[in-house]
Protein backbone atom coordinates (compact mmCIF):
# COMPACT_ATOMS: atom_id res chain seq x y z
CA UNK A 1 0.00 0.00 0.00
CA UNK A 2 1.17 3.42 -0.66
CA UNK A 3 1.89 5.76 1.65
CA UNK A 4 0.92 8.93 2.80
CA UNK A 5 4.07 10.51 2.81
CA UNK A 6 7.37 9.79 1.52
CA UNK A 7 10.43 10.29 3.72
CA UNK A 8 13.68 11.01 1.55
CA UNK A 9 17.06 11.68 2.97
CA UNK A 10 20.07 12.08 1.28
CA UNK A 11 23.04 11.11 3.14
CA UNK A 12 26.85 11.00 2.88
CA UNK A 13 29.42 10.17 5.33
CA UNK A 14 27.13 10.58 8.64
CA UNK A 15 26.60 7.56 10.16
CA UNK A 16 25.98 9.08 13.76
CA UNK A 17 24.01 12.47 12.58
CA UNK A 18 21.92 9.81 10.18
CA UNK A 19 21.32 7.51 12.85
CA UNK A 20 19.73 10.20 15.40
CA UNK A 21 17.78 11.73 12.61
CA UNK A 22 16.06 8.46 11.96
CA UNK A 23 15.61 8.05 15.70
CA UNK A 24 13.28 11.33 15.83
CA UNK A 25 11.18 9.89 12.88
CA UNK A 26 10.97 6.70 15.15
CA UNK A 27 8.42 9.33 17.47
CA UNK A 28 6.51 11.20 14.70
CA UNK A 29 2.66 11.02 15.60
CA UNK A 30 2.20 10.87 11.75
CA UNK A 31 2.22 6.92 11.00
CA UNK A 32 1.59 6.98 7.60
CA UNK A 33 5.20 7.56 6.24
CA UNK A 34 7.97 5.46 4.27
CA UNK A 35 11.59 5.98 4.44
CA UNK A 36 13.74 6.41 1.44
CA UNK A 37 17.52 6.90 2.27
CA UNK A 38 19.89 7.89 -0.65
CA UNK A 39 24.24 7.07 0.31
CA UNK A 40 26.76 8.57 -1.82
CA UNK A 41 29.58 7.73 0.56
CA UNK A 42 32.63 6.27 -1.10
CA UNK A 43 34.42 3.37 0.35
CA UNK A 44 32.43 2.80 3.01
CA UNK A 45 28.86 2.13 4.12
CA UNK A 46 27.26 4.55 6.33
CA UNK A 47 24.05 3.11 6.73
CA UNK A 48 25.31 -0.21 7.78
CA UNK A 49 26.50 1.21 10.78
CA UNK A 50 25.16 -0.36 14.47
CA UNK A 51 23.32 3.04 15.30
CA UNK A 52 21.88 3.16 11.51
CA UNK A 53 20.41 0.11 11.10
CA UNK A 54 19.07 -0.37 15.13
CA UNK A 55 17.19 3.04 14.03
CA UNK A 56 15.69 1.17 10.93
CA UNK A 57 14.72 -1.62 12.80
CA UNK A 58 12.55 0.58 15.36
CA UNK A 59 11.31 1.95 12.21
CA UNK A 60 10.20 -1.20 10.58
CA UNK A 61 8.63 -2.60 13.58
CA UNK A 62 6.63 0.32 13.62
CA UNK A 63 5.08 -0.68 10.52
CA UNK A 64 7.70 1.86 8.39
CA UNK A 65 8.71 0.98 4.74
CA UNK A 66 12.22 1.75 4.34
CA UNK A 67 14.46 1.49 1.39
CA UNK A 68 18.52 2.22 1.29
CA UNK A 69 20.09 2.87 -2.11
CA UNK A 70 23.71 3.32 -2.88
CA UNK A 71 23.60 5.74 -5.75
CA UNK A 72 27.38 6.84 -6.92
CA UNK A 73 28.85 8.66 -8.61
CA UNK A 74 28.11 11.51 -6.95
CA UNK A 75 27.04 14.14 -9.42
CA UNK A 76 26.18 16.90 -7.25
CA UNK A 77 23.12 17.12 -4.84
CA UNK A 78 20.72 18.35 -8.04
CA UNK A 79 21.51 15.02 -9.05
CA UNK A 80 20.91 12.93 -6.14
CA UNK A 81 17.65 14.75 -4.83
CA UNK A 82 16.68 14.11 -8.18
CA UNK A 83 17.22 10.37 -7.90
CA UNK A 84 15.57 10.29 -4.83
CA UNK A 85 12.37 12.06 -6.28
CA UNK A 86 12.13 9.39 -8.86
CA UNK A 87 11.84 6.47 -6.02
CA UNK A 88 8.83 8.55 -4.85
CA UNK A 89 5.56 7.03 -4.89
CA UNK A 90 3.26 8.83 -2.36
CA UNK A 91 1.58 11.97 -2.75
CA UNK A 92 3.48 14.18 -0.84
CA UNK A 93 7.30 13.73 -0.12
CA UNK A 94 9.62 15.47 2.27
CA UNK A 95 12.78 16.30 1.64
CA UNK A 96 14.77 15.89 5.00
CA UNK A 97 18.30 16.19 5.44
CA UNK A 98 20.38 13.60 7.66
CA UNK A 99 21.44 16.17 10.34
CA UNK A 100 18.07 17.29 11.94
CA UNK A 101 15.91 16.73 15.39
CA UNK A 102 13.03 16.44 14.71
CA UNK A 103 9.96 17.11 17.55
CA UNK A 104 7.29 14.28 17.60
CA UNK A 105 5.03 16.44 16.07
CA UNK A 106 6.67 17.70 13.40
CA UNK A 107 5.35 15.49 10.22
CA UNK A 108 1.95 15.58 11.42
CA UNK A 109 2.12 19.69 11.61
CA UNK A 110 3.37 19.57 8.05
CA UNK A 111 1.28 17.34 6.55
CA UNK A 112 -2.13 19.08 7.82
CA UNK A 113 -0.83 22.43 6.68
CA UNK A 114 -0.10 21.54 2.88
CA UNK A 115 -3.18 19.50 2.50
CA UNK A 116 -5.31 22.48 3.97
CA UNK A 117 -3.21 24.96 1.81
CA UNK A 118 -2.97 22.50 -1.21
CA UNK A 119 0.24 24.62 -2.14
CA UNK A 120 3.63 23.26 -3.21
CA UNK A 121 5.67 22.88 -0.23
CA UNK A 122 5.48 23.52 3.43
CA UNK A 123 9.04 23.89 5.19
CA UNK A 124 9.86 23.47 8.58
CA UNK A 125 13.37 25.86 8.90
CA UNK A 126 16.08 24.62 11.07
CA UNK A 127 16.91 26.01 14.29
CA UNK A 128 20.43 26.16 16.02
CA UNK A 129 20.03 25.74 19.66
CA UNK A 130 23.90 26.65 19.82
CA UNK A 131 22.48 30.42 19.29
CA UNK A 132 19.84 30.55 22.40
CA UNK A 133 21.94 33.36 23.47
CA UNK A 134 22.16 35.19 20.22
CA UNK A 135 19.34 37.29 20.07
CA UNK A 136 19.31 39.20 16.63
CA UNK A 137 15.65 41.22 16.71
CA UNK A 138 16.72 42.84 13.20
CA UNK A 139 16.81 39.14 11.94
CA UNK A 140 13.04 38.43 12.87
CA UNK A 141 10.58 39.99 10.76
CA UNK A 142 7.58 37.64 9.64
CA UNK A 143 5.09 38.08 6.91
CA UNK A 144 2.04 35.90 8.26
CA UNK A 145 -0.48 34.66 5.75
CA UNK A 146 -3.49 35.85 7.10
CA UNK A 147 -5.11 34.11 3.94
CA UNK A 148 -4.55 30.89 1.75
CA UNK A 149 -0.82 30.50 0.54
CA UNK A 150 -0.80 31.96 -3.05
CA UNK A 151 2.13 31.75 -5.65
CA UNK A 152 4.82 34.16 -5.57
CA UNK A 153 7.64 34.99 -7.36
CA UNK A 154 10.81 35.45 -5.02
CA UNK A 155 14.12 36.25 -6.69
CA UNK A 156 17.81 37.10 -5.56
CA UNK A 157 18.09 40.39 -4.46
CA UNK A 158 14.55 41.25 -3.95
CA UNK A 159 13.09 42.48 -1.09
CA UNK A 160 11.47 39.14 -0.97
CA UNK A 161 14.55 37.46 -0.53
CA UNK A 162 15.41 39.16 2.66
CA UNK A 163 13.14 36.87 4.37
CA UNK A 164 15.98 34.26 4.52
CA UNK A 165 17.48 36.12 7.80
CA UNK A 166 14.40 34.95 10.02
CA UNK A 167 15.96 31.49 9.08
CA UNK A 168 19.60 32.32 10.48
CA UNK A 169 20.97 30.86 14.03
CA UNK A 170 18.19 30.48 16.11
CA UNK A 171 15.75 33.63 15.44
CA UNK A 172 12.30 31.54 14.41
CA UNK A 173 13.20 30.15 17.85
CA UNK A 174 13.11 33.25 19.87
CA UNK A 175 10.35 34.79 17.56
CA UNK A 176 8.11 32.24 18.61
CA UNK A 177 8.64 32.29 22.07
CA UNK A 178 8.12 36.14 21.99
CA UNK A 179 5.02 36.00 19.69
CA UNK A 180 3.84 32.58 22.66
CA UNK A 181 3.02 30.42 19.67
CA UNK A 182 2.44 26.54 20.17
CA UNK A 183 2.09 23.90 17.84
CA UNK A 184 -1.91 24.05 18.03
CA UNK A 185 -1.48 27.69 17.45
CA UNK A 186 0.77 27.27 14.44
CA UNK A 187 0.81 30.15 11.47
CA UNK A 188 2.06 29.94 8.09
CA UNK A 189 4.66 32.99 6.78
CA UNK A 190 6.06 34.07 3.86
CA UNK A 191 9.36 32.85 2.78
CA UNK A 192 12.16 33.24 0.78
CA UNK A 193 12.68 29.41 1.09
CA UNK A 194 13.52 26.48 3.33
CA UNK A 195 16.18 24.57 3.98
CA UNK A 196 16.60 21.07 5.12
CA UNK A 197 13.10 19.86 5.89
CA UNK A 198 10.38 20.54 3.39
CA UNK A 199 7.20 18.74 2.39
CA UNK A 200 6.23 18.68 -1.73
CA UNK A 201 3.16 18.53 -2.91
CA UNK A 202 4.70 15.21 -5.40
CA UNK A 203 2.76 16.13 -8.11
CA UNK A 204 3.80 19.74 -7.95
CA UNK A 205 7.05 19.21 -7.46
CA UNK A 206 7.49 17.28 -10.37
CA UNK A 207 5.15 19.64 -12.42
CA UNK A 208 7.66 22.62 -11.59
CA UNK A 209 10.69 20.32 -12.79
CA UNK A 210 11.85 18.65 -9.35
CA UNK A 211 15.31 19.06 -9.62
CA UNK A 212 16.11 17.73 -13.70
CA UNK A 213 18.27 20.84 -14.01
CA UNK A 214 20.86 19.10 -12.58
CA UNK A 215 22.67 18.62 -15.64
CA UNK A 216 22.99 22.53 -16.37
CA UNK A 217 25.25 22.86 -12.98
CA UNK A 218 28.73 21.25 -12.62
CA UNK A 219 28.87 18.26 -9.67
CA UNK A 220 30.26 21.22 -6.83
CA UNK A 221 27.18 23.30 -6.30
CA UNK A 222 24.49 24.27 -3.85
CA UNK A 223 21.33 26.08 -3.77
CA UNK A 224 19.65 23.28 -5.46
CA UNK A 225 16.71 23.33 -3.04
CA UNK A 226 16.42 27.20 -2.99
CA UNK A 227 16.21 26.95 -6.79
CA UNK A 228 13.23 24.31 -7.01
CA UNK A 229 11.68 25.87 -4.29
CA UNK A 230 11.30 28.89 -6.01
CA UNK A 231 9.88 27.19 -9.20
CA UNK A 232 7.31 25.33 -7.23
CA UNK A 233 6.02 28.93 -5.20
CA UNK A 234 5.88 30.30 -8.60
CA UNK A 235 3.40 28.41 -9.89
CA UNK A 236 2.08 26.84 -6.85
CA UNK A 237 2.78 28.81 -3.56
CA UNK A 238 5.09 27.41 -0.78
CA UNK A 239 5.24 28.92 3.21
CA UNK A 240 6.57 27.93 6.18
CA UNK A 241 5.41 26.75 9.80
CA UNK A 242 6.01 28.85 13.26
CA UNK A 243 6.92 26.53 15.57
CA UNK A 244 9.14 24.71 13.18
CA UNK A 245 9.95 21.87 16.13
CA UNK A 246 13.27 21.36 13.82
CA UNK A 247 16.77 21.37 15.31
CA UNK A 248 19.97 21.31 13.60
CA UNK A 249 22.99 18.72 14.32
CA UNK A 250 25.32 22.02 13.64
CA UNK A 251 27.87 19.99 11.80
CA UNK A 252 29.93 21.22 9.66
CA UNK A 253 29.22 20.83 6.23
CA UNK A 254 29.48 18.28 3.50
CA UNK A 255 29.22 20.31 0.57
CA UNK A 256 32.80 22.56 0.54
CA UNK A 257 32.77 24.09 -2.34
CA UNK A 258 29.28 26.41 -2.78
CA UNK A 259 30.90 29.03 -5.47
CA UNK A 260 28.23 27.88 -7.85
CA UNK A 261 24.69 28.95 -6.21
CA UNK A 262 21.91 27.43 -8.36
CA UNK A 263 19.16 30.03 -8.06
CA UNK A 264 22.09 33.00 -9.20
CA UNK A 265 23.19 30.48 -12.28
CA UNK A 266 19.99 29.38 -13.21
CA UNK A 267 16.84 31.18 -13.78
Amino acid sequence: MTAAVDVLIPTYRRPAALAVTLTSLCAQTLRDFRVVISDQTEGTEPTQSGEVQAALRVLRVHGHAVEVHKHLPRRGMAEHRQFLLDQATAPYVLFLDDDLILEPDVVERMYAAIREERCGFVGSAVIGLSFLDDVRPHEQAIEFWDGPVQPETVRPGTPAWERHRLHNAANLFHLQQRLRLSPRQQRKYRVAWVGACVLYDTAKLRAAGGFSFWPDLPADHCGEDVLAQLRVMERFGGCGLIPSGVYHQELPTTIADRRVDAPKVLR
